[in-house]
């Protein structure tokens, strides 16, 4: 690994290990029920394993795209981290990464200030942040080679595969 890639390493492999928690966080907001609680865990373990996993995938989100607007093989606009479509690169896959941003985003505001707004639009904002995931799945197989071939390839069956496993668990306990 050289100078001139060691943007282009940080950005797939925090792309990666983003994809991971992100599907961790999803997959364990599906399963939770309404008291907010899982079998055998107390809900205070719940809720701060979801928001600690929530935030650390937003640095991992944060590192990625800062990583690749910094990697000098492509050029990459900084606003294309949070303005759909602004990329001359890769536009519809860098677009949905885009998207999936907004919506973090938004879910991370809303959440930050749920004392001061309206339960039910927070609550519709952060049901809106569950479209979010397969929005950066779809960015990710797209725009990354690496997720469309071996083990990686494998990787991102299993993380959709948990996302399903999940919506099938919480259909059944509904």
């Amino acid at each position: 690994m050289s100078a001139s890639t060691a943007f282009w390493y940080a950005s797939r492999a925090t792309g990666i290990v983003a994809l991971l928690l992100l599907t961790a966080v999803l997959v364990l907001g599906i399963c939770v029920n309404r008291q907010g609680r899982l079998p055998g865990l107390p809900r205070f373990a719940v809720t701060s394993l979801h928001r600690n996993l929530s935030l650390l995938s937003v640095v991992f989100i944060a590192v990625h795209v800062l990583t690749a607007v910094l990697d000098t093989y492509v050029s990459i606009p900084v606003a294309a981290g949070v303005v759909p479509f602004a990329s001359g690169y890769e536009r519809l896959w860098l677009g949905l990464g885009a998207i999936s941003v907004d919506l973090t985003i938004a879910m991370i505001v809303t959440s930050l200030l749920r004392g001061r707004i309206n339960r039910v639009v927070w609550r519709v904002i952060h049901l809106r942040a569950y479209l979010s995931w397969p929005i950066a799945f779809a960015h990710s197989i797209g725009s990354s080679k690496d997720l469309q071939q071996g083990w990686l390839l494998g990787l991102a069956v299993a993380c959709a595969l948990l996302v399903a496993g999940a919506v099938i668990y919480r259909l059944a306990h509904a």
